[in-house]
């Protein structure tokens, strides 16, 4: 028991210390959703968990108690967000990249001439930041502490 437990670990180790290598960009962990505007939420929300098969994760509702946003969970941390959009057509608004600390992702960032927003915090609790590339797509930094919606999604997988 203790040879494979050690042979795991040291298997962990080398793959992390591999993929850290291979890229500049540290702390960011993976892509983590896609945010989608959607003409009528509730009719994409039934196609994502009925026909897909991939279960409501979290909702997020306005003042008025309309849904604002609702993650659908694809797998343990990938998600898709899910906003209305009514009036227009159905597109991919932005990519969610989870990093671990969000005050070294902005400054990493920064230090390379990159268009990066202000750190705020979202009604999620995930910590967020964004980049616009020169295309003008958003792509949204996602740090996810234990109270952030996120996270708690995905201990529950």
């Amino acid at each position: 028991m203790l040879f494979v437990t050690g042979l795991l670990v040291g298997v962990a180790l080398t793959s992390a210390a591999a993929q850290s290598s291979k890229s500049p960009n540290k702390g960011l962990v993976q892509v983590n959703h896609i945010g989608m505007n959607v003409p009528n939420l509730d009719e994409a929300v039934a196609f994502y968990t009925k026909t897909m098969g991939f279960p409501e994760a979290f909702r997020v509702n306005d003042d008025k108690g309309q849904a604002r946003l609702v993650y659908v969970q694809i797998s343990k941390n990938t998600f898709f967000e899910i906003q209305p959009g009514p009036g227009r057509p159905a597109a991919i608004n932005h990519v969610g990249i989870h990093v671990e600390n969000m005050k070294a992702a902005t400054e990493m960032f920064k230090a390379r001439g990159v268009n990066i927003g202000d750190i705020r915090t979202s009604d999620t609790k995930a910590i967020l930041n964004n980049i616009t590339d020169p295309n003008g797509i958003r792509i949204e930094l996602a740090e996810l502490p234990p109270e952030s919606m996120h996270r708690q999604a995905m201990n529950r997988w």
